[in-house]
């Protein structure tokens, strides 16, 4: 043990030699980040994230810690990296973090999967509320508009006890962009364009914060005609069109805030059916034009509405908070007609959240809380997908964090129960989570983390009985589902220098009655495959790890691989492998920063290529053709971008990004559209992602007042 600790200390003394000459960097950039915060317009955009990634701020697993401080692994991305990526919605953009993958219908549809488990799995957070629509739908995206998510926090695991059930493999936080600075206004123009699919979309914003009263208004348009690749060309069906609109309004006070945030969002997604002419193999087209911005035959219409009440009062010794939200989500799916739909789900949901989080008093900092949700399922269709249902949620929870010199330990419970009126089905689940951080020196993390994880089945699981037209398949439900049951451990090492940054992650999860669909040899609809819940127990085991490179200032090299083995225990080699697992990935990105002077006009200037390689999945659920193998590809990208400022304040932004430079046809292994009809003619089945793709954006920062 002695030698152990020698050893990590000389290894601690070495890392910390390295980087003594960043020391006096380490303060000027740990002002920026608090800046940029409170500035986000400012063009002071931390290049060296890196180098204070520590000093981030996260919400998601105990209230508010420095990353540092979490047991559990948290990314953050911010916002600069969201407009960075080549992306047509907000999962895309986060959809490369390491362990984040998408499971996506198409190039309008993506849903998060986070180190191999999605849908239901992952609590999805917007506005201080679970963002509840039909997430069990694989055709079914999340209804957030990007363009007013300032940055995202990503948990993985079942850590965090503040969200109760669903949050078995982790939360997704979309964080707002920050309030502007007292006395202050701002407006932001954006704007995009991308040549594969000639998406255009902008957004337009007014911000402001005068004597307490803060207010946030925007509205947001985009549309885009089908996509286009090497073997399919134009992919009917692909198109789809957005419009949202979201106004903040509030006081921020000695006692406290109380926000009101009322959103909607509308999409009108085409569906792609992937049907095949028998002779020449190519897809069939049911309308004039396959470039079309306007809807087609089959499509569905969406809209959700959203109201947010966010209190927060400060105590003496801490703070008491109180959200309420009210979401209504309207999904209509056209097959026959455009002006009668078969299918229309509508969606009432109330959530509620009150929690107590205390100040730290002696190295301890606790927090406790109650919340749930009511929610209410009607089917107003011919056709219905589930059956209609009411559910009512609840859960209790208590945390507690305790800091010593280098070692944060923390420690929680929470009590669930869901009621649902279908069956009058009752659900209830115990989960906890105990961890510890050591700070072996001042840029070396090790992080230990056991947590306990619950999940109810959702309404689809329970009831399905239809077609899913967005699948192309039949899905019939199990009202005898039991709830999932996880045991997972995380271990982590992180390291931050001046020179090299790099990190890995470990976890294995163990999960009691994993529910998942399998194809059955029945046919339910003709021309449709039929596909059936069932459940198995299923391990997990994997791994994420990064290694970034900056021998100079100017210099990035970052690169990043996940991976995960996904088994369902005690059964036949063919059903030996979880379905909808992502393929093993590695990426790599070698950015050049040409300026970063505030006295320049190009400030922030960067020119970077980058790869993301996808390894061969091999690693199906081979059972009556439910998946088939999935080869592996490489994807090239080149970007390039700037601030632009006048007199030390930034004006604009500007990014250009070439996707898949070299117009390679690819599958993902987790995309929808893998599994539609055999072209008759080259013997491949489905269709294929998106080709080459050029995308230019541009945002306008107008300021008023200071």
């Amino acid at each position: 043990m002695k030698k152990t600790y020698l050893i990590l200390s000389l290894l601690c003394m070495g890392m910390a030699a390295t980087a003594q000459n960043e020391h006096s960097h380490e303060q000027h950039w740990h002002g920026l980040l608090h800046n940029q915060h409170e500035h986000p317009q400012d063009s002071s955009d931390v290049f060296y994230k890196h180098l204070k990634l520590n000093e981030f701020i996260v919400t998601g697993v105990t209230g508010e810690t420095k990353l540092k401080n979490a047991t559990a692994p948290v990314s953050v991305v911010m916002g600069k990296e969201l407009r960075q990526a080549p992306s047509t919605n907000v999962i895309d953009a986060i959809a490369r973090q390491p362990g984040v993958s998408q499971i996506t219908t198409g190039s309008g549809i993506s849903k998060p999967v986070i180190r191999g488990l999605g849908y239901n799995r992952i609590v999805v957070m917007s506005d201080g509320v679970r963002q509840e629509g039909q997430q069990w739908g694989d055709e079914h995206g999340i209804e957030i508009d990007g363009q007013g998510v300032g940055s995202v926090e990503i948990l993985k695991g079942p850590a965090s006890l503040m969200y109760g059930s669903d949050a078995m493999a982790g939360v997704v936080i979309m964080h707002p962009a920050p309030m502007q600075p007292e006395g202050s206004v701002m407006g932001t123009v954006s704007t995009e364009y991308q040549s594969n699919n000639g998406l255009f979309g902008y957004s337009l914003n007014l911000a402001g914060h005068k004597q307490g009263f803060v207010w946030d208004a925007r509205f947001t348009d985009k549309y885009a005609h089908a996509y286009k690749n090497e073997t399919d060309g134009y992919v009917p069906g692909s198109q789809f069109a957005e419009r949202a609109g979201r106004l903040m309004v509030g006081l921020n006070k000695r006692w406290g805030h109380s926000h009101l945030t009322m959103t909607a969002f509308h999409q009108t997604p085409s569906i792609v059916e992937g049907e095949r002419d028998e002779d020449t193999g190519e897809l069939v087209c049911n309308t004039s034009d396959v470039k079309t911005y306007s809807k087609a035959l089959p499509f569905q219409q969406i809209k959700h509405y959203k109201a947010v009440l966010d209190n927060s009062l400060n105590l003496p010794h801490g703070w008491l908070k109180a959200i309420v939200g009210y979401q209504q989500n309207r999904r209509q799916e056209f097959e026959e007609s455009e002006d009668d739909y078969e299918v229309y789900l509508r969606l009432h949901t109330l959530t509620y959240d009150v929690r107590y989080l205390s100040q730290e008093f002696s190295g301890w900092k606790v927090a406790g809380g109650i919340g749930g949700m009511w929610q209410q399922s009607q089917n107003l269709g011919e056709e219905s997908l589930i059956p209609a249902y009411k559910l009512f949620d609840i859960g209790g929870y208590a945390t507690v964090t305790k800091s010593l010199e280098r070692m944060t330990l923390s420690a929680g419970l929470r009590l669930d129960n869901r009621h649902i009126d279908f069956h009058s089905l009752d659900f209830t689940g115990a989960t906890g989570s105990v961890g510890a951080v050591w700070n072996l020196c001042d840029h070396t993390n090790l992080r230990l983390n056991l947590a306990r994880g619950f999940r109810a089945p959702n309404m689809s699981e329970l009831g399905s009985d239809g077609v899913h037209e967005g699948t192309q398949r039949y899905e019939l439900g199990n009202a005898d589902m039991k709830p999932e049951y996880s045991w997972q451990a995380d271990l982590g090492l992180d390291y931050s220098g001046s020179v090299i940054s790099a990190q890995v992650a470990l976890f294995a999860n163990r999960i009691e009655n994993y529910i998942f669909a399998q194809r059955v040899p029945v046919v339910m609809e003709e021309g449709l495959r039929t596909y059936q819940y069932t459940q198995g127990d299923a391990r997990l085991l994997g791994f994420e790890a990064g290694f970034d490179l900056h021998p100079i200032h100017s210099i990035h090299f970052a690169n990043t691989f996940s991976f995960v083995d996904a088994q369902q225990l005690n059964t036949s080699s063919d059903a030996r492998y979880l379905p909808m697992t992502p393929a093993p990935r590695l990426t790599s990105e070698l950015k050049y920063e040409l300026t970063h002077h505030n006295h320049t006009v190009l400030n922030n200037a960067y020119v970077a290529i980058g790869t993301e390689c996808h390894l061969a999945q091999d690693h199906y659920y081979k059972v009556d053709d439910t998946e088939t193998r999935t080869p592996s590809y490489t994807l090239l990208k080149l970007s390039a971008g700037s601030d632009i400022t006048v007199h030390h304040k930034k004006v604009a932004e500007i990014h250009l990004i070439a996707d898949n430079l070299l117009n390679t046809t690819y599958q993902s292994h987790l995309s929808r559209l893998k599994y539609c009809d055999v072209n008759s003619v080259t013997g491949r089945q489905g269709v294929s992602n998106m080709g080459r793709n050029i995308i230019a954006k541009l945002i306008l920062f107008i300021p008023k007042g200071s």
